[in-house]
């Protein structure tokens, strides 16, 4: 029998947009630090003194740490587990008796409810023994099961899972289809409500933790019908109901450890108890769940810094090139500085928002995605000059250097392990879109009308006013401020220490620089300013890089007061604060000299097939086969290498 083609929604761009639109917070309840940025105000006091965790959690939250180095430094063998492909069952029995599974969840519920502050350091130590450990935790309690639950979840729903879910049973979390990425208004994936259940049917790709799973939180649509109000929603299901069959363990250039799969589900019975929410808030579940569970990122990338920043020194004391150790080399030198100052700042990122997110008073969802943005691609970097500085040796296994008698490091699997984070929950390019969308979310609150061509004349008249009034009051606050003043910030030029206030001084100018640019940008293009995503995301990068000077200040300034390392901590901050401002030019000025519309042209041209002679002269190694294979509703014809860890 023949496969049906894969039932996909048909949807228009708009109609796309619109439904991701839906799925966003609407409201701004509580301040935010980037949001202000892109404003084009520096709220420091919104994040200076820097926020500190109870004196309790603290030390919860390190006895657990100590436990968990232990455990990583006796029971995990990073290089087995890239040689094999494979975490041990032994090692995940090991995390499930260390209360790893339960890292963020509750004590009521078994779990060990440490802070956002210490689960991202848990990860990030962990990741750093192995990064398929990271993800493993990270999918399991970031973005699966536990998150939706302990936001959305009914009583009754927290009793009956967390308990599992806090010591033995590994999540997992789909919405991700063969055909279907970062545009869920095509989700095929159904629900059809049936009695007191509902009927799954569908395909889902690139599951982390599937294959190992116990409980699956899955995106799915329900049709609309009498009683039922449809769309996309969130659910709860066993991962061994019948009907669910793991087709496949994907395979990756990196994070080989992963237990990454193809899950199908046909006629498979979910109790309408298993639903997450209302019908049609699935997606709004996923995006909430995403405003902390995105740190999981930037903390494993955070971990990775540190372990780059360790190798570099001790290969770059030992290593002699025409008489003198490589360090001392300008040229491997500036790669050593760049690691050390861009660890300290994703470290100040990270701690910071997590300490947001932990005290609740902040809504940090610019500041997560700024931080998984800027993390994952900061990450790639240090890792790719980690190699550089390493030489041949950094380009080849630990195994073969092991082999010759040399110290078996890992650096090109490091590198190799990275790259998915530009990817992972977000790529860099939705992120783009995304961050750029609530940064400019007051402008469209307030113009957005004029802008519309599905608005009337009446809507857009009544627009017109209201940002008269808007911009009358807040484009004169751009011309000037804090920033002009030599003694602005002067707490953050402590006598014998490196000057940060002149970054704070520049972040402030610039942050008015950022938000008039954005200003004429929409001003000059109106409705295309949404097919402006070379400009957008260069925007939203202006933005990160100003995020992470502001940190780093913070963070340097908080260490200064609370410990021995202060003078140290200037040093660093005032070193990346001066290479991000080298960043933050150059993308300023590619703001409005650029080849985006050169680009589009060749586009256009290689799809039309204009430069096919370019490709003459090369063998192409790819197998037969669809771009994207069929995943169309049905019966499984495949082994199912589901496999639970007991």
């Amino acid at each position: 029998m023949s496969a049906q083609p894969t039932q996909h929604p048909k949807v228009s761009e708009r109609e796309a947009r619109q439904v991701a639109e839906a799925a966003r917070e609407q409201d701004w309840r509580k301040p935010s630090f980037a949001k202000e940025l892109f404003l084009g105000r520096l709220r420091l006091d919104l994040i200076h003194p820097h926020p500190m965790p109870p004196p309790d959690d603290t030390a919860r939250g390190e006895a657990f740490l100590a436990r968990l180095r232990d455990f990583c430094e006796t029971k995990i063998d990073g290089a087995r587990i890239e040689r094999e492909a494979k975490i041990p069952d032994e090692v995940i029995n090991g995390l499930k008796e260390l209360g790893a599974l339960g890292m963020k969840i509750d004590t009521k519920y078994g779990g060990l409810g440490l802070t956002q502050v210490y689960y991202n350091k848990a990860l990030a130590l962990i990741g750093s023994a192995n990064p398929a450990l990271g993800a493993l935790l990270s999918a399991h309690q970031s973005i699966g099961v536990p998150q939706p639950l302990k936001l959305f979840g009914t009583q009754e729903q927290r009793d009956a899972f967390l308990p599992r879910l806090a010591r033995t049973d590994i999540s997992a979390f789909l919405l991700t289809e063969p055909d279907v990425g970062s545009d869920p208004a095509r989700l095929a994936t159904t629900a059809v409500p049936d009695g007191d259940t509902y009927v799954m049917d569908g395909v889902k790709l690139w599951t982390t933790n599937g294959v190992v799973a116990d409980l699956l939180v899955v995106m799915a649509r329900v049709p609309e019908s009498e009683g039922h109000k449809g769309g996309i929603t969130a659910f709860v299901v066993e991962a061994d109901s019948p009907g669910i069959t793991v087709e496949n363990r994907n395979a990756f250039m990196g994070l080989r450890g992963l237990e990454n799969g193809v899950t199908r589900f046909h006629r498979v019975r979910v109790p309408a108890a298993n639903r997450i929410g209302p019908e049609g808030a699935g997606l709004k579940i996923a995006l909430t769940t995403l405003n902390t569970g995105r740190l999981s990122l930037p903390a494993m990338c955070v971990g990775a810094g540190k372990w780059c920043l360790k190798i570099a020194r001790e290969w770059s004391s030992v290593r002699e090139q025409w008489g003198k150790p490589v360090a001392l080399h300008e040229a491997v030198g500036s790669k050593i500085s760049f690691i050390a100052a861009t660890t300290f700042a994703l470290e100040a990122v990270l701690d910071l928002c997590s300490q947001m997110a932990d005290e609740d008073r902040n809504d940090i969802r610019i500041e997560a995605a700024l931080a998984k943005l800027y993390g994952s691609e900061m990450a790639c970097l240090m890792a790719d000059e980690l190699v550089q500085i390493r030489g041949g040796r950094g380009f080849e296994t630990a195994d073969s250097l092991a082999a010759r008698g040399e110290r078996a490091v890992p650096a090109e699997q490091i590198l190799r392990d990275l790259r998915i984070n530009r990817i992972f929950e977000g790529s860099t390019e939705i992120m783009h879109l995304l961050i750029a969308r609530e940064a400019v979310d007051t402008h469209l609150k307030v113009a957005g009308d004029i802008i519309d061509p599905d608005k009337p004349l009446s809507a857009k008249a009544r627009a017109g006013v209201n940002a008269a009034g808007f911009y009358a009051k807040w484009l004169p606050k751009l011309v000037t401020g804090p920033g002009r003043l030599p003694r602005s910030y002067a707490e953050f030029h402590p006598a014998g220490h490196p000057d940060l206030s002149v970054h704070l001084r520049y972040a402030e100018r610039t942050a008015r620089r950022l938000a008039r640019s954005t200003f004429y940008a929409m001003s000059r293009w109106q409705g295309r300013m949404e097919t402006k995503q070379g400009f957008l995301g260069r925007i939203v990068d202006i933005g990160a890089e100003l995020f992470a000077t502001s940190a780093a200040c913070v963070r340097a300034e908080l260490l200064r007061t609370t410990t021995d390392h202060g003078r140290e901590a200037y040093q660093l901050a005032d070193v990346f604060c001066r290479q991000s401002r080298i960043r933050t030019e150059e993308l300023f000025a590619r703001l409005w000299t650029n080849t985006d519309d050169l680009d589009h042209k060749v586009v256009k041209g290689v799809l039309s097939g204009t430069y096919t002679w370019l490709e003459a002269g090369i063998i192409d190694p790819s197998g037969e086969g669809p771009w994207i294979a069929e995943a169309a509703p049905g019966p499984s014809q495949r082994e199912n290498v589901h496999r639970p860890i007991r």
